[in-house]
This record gives C-alpha cells, sequence and structure tokens, in this order.
C-alpha cells in the first residue's frame, strides 16, 4: 500500500467528524483490509437497553469504507447485508475487520466480521462497493 493512501485515510478517519462521535478507531490498515474499533457507550443503547444496531453498522461501514478506498481512488458502497448475530455487552470493545475477496477495475466484494471479548461474533456482513477511476481528493491535501 502506498505510504500516500495509508496517510491521507489515517488523517481523513481522525478527522472525520461522524467516526469521532461514535469513537471509530481506524487500527489496522492495507490494500483491501482495514480494521476498525469502537467501545459501546450508554449513548449507544437502543430501546431494549443493547447497543443499537446503528452503531454496530457503522462500525461495519467505517471498516469497509477505509478498505475498499484502500486503493487509492474513490469506491462507494453499492449494497451492504448485515446479519446481527450477538448483542455486545455494555462498554465492551467491538472490532470489525474487513477483508477483500474479490476486487475487479469496476468492483470489489468484502466480507466484514464484528467481534467482541473473547472473539465473540457479534455482527456479519457482505459488503459490495463501486471504484470509480477517480483518485481520493484528499491525497492532494
Amino acid at each position: 500500500m502506498e505510504k500516500k493512501v495509508f496517510d491521507g485515510l489515517s488523517k481523513r478517519v481522525q478527522w472525520e467528524p461522524y467516526a469521532q462521535v461514535l469513537g471509530l478507531r481506524l487500527k489496522k490498515l492495507d490494500e483491501g483490509y482495514s480494521l476498525v474499533e469502537m467501545t459501546t457507550s450508554d449513548e449507544m443503547q437502543n430501546i431494549l437497553g443493547n447497543t443499537h444496531g446503528g452503531a454496530i453498522f457503522s462500525l461495519i461501514d467505517e471498516a469497509f469504507e477505509t478498505a475498499s478506498n484502500s486503493h487509492g481512488t474513490i469506491a462507494v458502497a453499492l449494497n451492504m447485508n448485515v446479519t446481527f448475530i450477538a448483542p455486545p455487552s455494555p462498554g465492551e470493545v467491538l472490532q470489525a475487520e474487513a477483508k477483500e475477496i474479490n476486487l475487479t477495475p469496476r468492483t470489489a466484494t468484502y466480507l466484514i466480521n464484528v467481534t467482541g471479548k473473547g472473539n465473540r461474533l457479534i455482527a456479519a456482513c457482505q459488503a459490495l462497493v463501486y471504484r470509480k477511476k477517480e483518485a481520493l481528493p484528499f491525497l492532494e491535501e
């Protein structure tokens, strides 16, 4: 992976307002791969007192976004299919690991798993992006 792409994506995640609100942390990044972490909080609870599915989806989306844009060109989501398997415990650290399983000039497919304490599976996702030809605009900053 080009250092320019790695540095650009890493800085962009730190700057991204939504990622800051949820406390999303980019832990690892490589071409077609990303590992993002989030600690659940009381502010993320749904009406049943569990971590809201939207918060878990956001963690998945951040891993998907960074893995799919790791080639240095703009990639935008076409489809995401998420299966929620188990609710995380309050205050649990979750990790979303995105792995590219197919790459073409126009699309790419990813498998993203969210795990919690003891590598317990929380959610699983299959996702598809459309790959544009344009370079990521913030790489020139």
